[in-house]
């Protein structure tokens, strides 16, 4: 695994649990959460497969 896919494997998660905590929080709406869950996990998946 090169370094750019642990950092994908690293920063994915961290996007992720940051989304629903801004959700917790009142800041983000749920179709904020979902559209930053599904475009981080696509972003990572397009990134993580070209390396």
């Amino acid at each position: 695994m090169t370094d750019a896919q642990m950092g994908l494997v690293v920063a994915t998660p961290a996007i992720i649990v940051m989304a629903v905590m801004l959700h917790r929080m009142g800041v983000l709406q749920k179709g904020g959460v979902a559209a930053a869950v599904l475009m981080s996990l696509a972003i990572a998946v397009l990134l993580y497969v070209e390396q």
